[in-house]
C-alpha cells in the first residue's frame, strides 16, 4: 500500500509515520517527491488499522496497491526511476549503450575491444568473468582474473563496468570490482542470488528469463528492491518460443508493457535475442523506437575465434557503424545518444 504524505507534512511527521508502520511489521520504502512525499508500505495488511494510520499527523491519504509486484510498479512511483552509475544516467534523455565482448579472454584483447567501443559512442563495458554454460565443457571465464582485467580496461578508458555474477558466493568479490551487478536469465528466479545482489547496494541489470512473463520478471525485481537497492535496470534479451529461424524471440512489445507498469528503466539485448550477428543491427533500431532506455550489444574483435557467442557479435567497424545509425532513430522519438 502506499500512504500518501500531505505537501505541509514534516520530517519528523513522516519519520513517525514510517516508524509506526516498522512496528506492525511493515517494510517502508519513501520516496521524496518536489512536492509529495509517499511512503511504500511492505507487508500483512492483516496487522494494519488503517484509519488509525489515516489519523497520524501528516498523512492525506491511504492508497491499496492492487498489482503483486508493489515497489517496482507504477502505482507506488509515478516518475521514472534513473539509475546513476557516475556520471552514467540509465532511464534519462539519453539512451546508454552497453558493448564488449560475452567472455573475458585475455587482458590484451578486453582492452582493445573496450577502447574501440568507447571511441564508438558506448557508455559501458560488458564482460563476462564468471560464464553460466548449458554444457559444463564449455569455457566457463576466467572468474577473479577476469574481474582484474575489466578493472585495469576501466582504468584505461574510463567506462563503467558490468558482469554478471552467477552464485551467491561470488557477489562480494564482484561487486567490490564492478559498477553493475548483472543477473542472467538463468538465475532470474534464483531469489536467493537476487537478494544478495539486493544487499550489495550496487546497481543490478535484470535480465528476462528465458519463459518468464512480464509479472515474474517484475516480481524478480521486487526480491532486490525489497532488499532496500532500487537501482535495477531491466533487460529485454528474448524468450524462448517455437521459433527457431533467431536463438530466442526478442518480445518488443515488452519494452512499452514495461513503461506502462514500472517506473524502472528498461533497455534490450538484440545480441542474445538473435543469436546471430547480422540482425543484431535491426533489432537494435526497433528496441530504441519501441522506447529501450538503452542497449547491451556484444562486439569482438575476431568473431570467428571468440571462447564464446562470436556467431552473434559485431566487430568493432560494424558497432560503429551502427551507432551511427541508431543516432536518427533516439532523435524520431525525442531521445539521444
Amino acid at each position: 500500500m502506499i500512504i500518501v504524505m500531505k505537501p505541509s507534512a514534516t520530517k519528523e511527521q513522516i519519520a513517525m509515520v514510517e516508524n509506526k508502520l516498522m512496528e506492525l511489521g511493515f517494510k517502508t520504502h519513501p520516496i521524496y517527491g518536489e512536492v509529495k512525499t509517499v511512503i511504500g508500505a511492505i507487508g500483512d495488511k492483516r496487522n494494519l488499522n488503517t484509519h488509525y494510520i489515516t489519523t497520524l499527523p501528516g498523512v492525506e491519504a491511504l492508497v491499496p496497491i492492487m498489482k503483486p509486484y508493489k515497489l517496482t510498479s507504477r502505482e507506488l512511483k509515478q516518475d521514472p526511476t534513473i539509475v546513476e552509475v557516475g556520471d552514467v544516467k540509465l532511464g534519462g534523455e539519453e539512451i546508454v549503450v552497453i558493448a564488449g565482448p560475452c567472455a573475458i579472454e585475455n587482458k590484451d584483447s578486453f582492452i582493445k575491444t573496450a577502447i574501440s567501443v568507447k571511441n564508438a559512442g558506448a557508455k559501458i563495458l560488458r564482460g563476462g568473468a564468471y560464464k553460466p554454460r548449458t554444457s559444463p565443457y564449455s569455457f566457463q571465464g576466467l572468474a577473479a582474473d577476469g574481474l582484474k582485467i575489466m578493472a585495469e580496461a576501466r582504468n584505461v578508458t574510463g567506462l563503467k563496468i558490468v558482469t554478471e555474477v552467477v552464485d551467491t558466493r561470488d557477489v562480494e568479490i564482484v561487486a567490490e570490482t564492478v559498477d553493475i551487478i548483472q543477473i542472467g536469465a538463468r538465475n532470474m528466479q534464483n531469489f536467493r542470488l537476487l537478494q544478495e545482489a539486493g544487499l550489495s547496494g550496487k546497481p543490478v541489470l535484470l535480465k528476462r528469463g528465458l519463459s518468464a512473463t512480464i509479472e515474474e520478471w517484475l516480481m524478480a525485481a521486487e526480491y532486490i528492491m525489497n532488499e532496500g537497492n532500487h537501482n535495477i535496470i531491466l533487460c529485454e534479451r528474448g524468450i524462448r518460443t517455437f521459433e527457431t529461424a533467431t536463438r530466442n524471440t526478442l518480445d518488443i512489445s515488452s519494452i512499452p508493457i514495461i513503461k506502462e507498469l514500472s517506473h524502472l528503466p528498461v533497455i534490450a539485448d538484440p545480441s542474445h535475442a538473435s543469436g546471430t550477428w547480422k540482425y543484431v543491427p535491426a533489432l537494435s533500431r526497433g528496441a530504441i523506437a519501441a522506447g529501450a532506455d538503452g542497449l547491451i550489444i556484444e562486439v569482438h574483435p575476431d568473431p570467428n575465434s571468440a571462447l564464446c557467442d562470436g556467431e552473434q557479435s559485431l566487430k568493432p567497424s560494424t558497432f560503429a557503424a551502427l551507432m551511427e545509425e541508431l543516432k536518427p532513430i533516439a532523435a524520431a522519438v525525442k531521445r539521444m545518444l
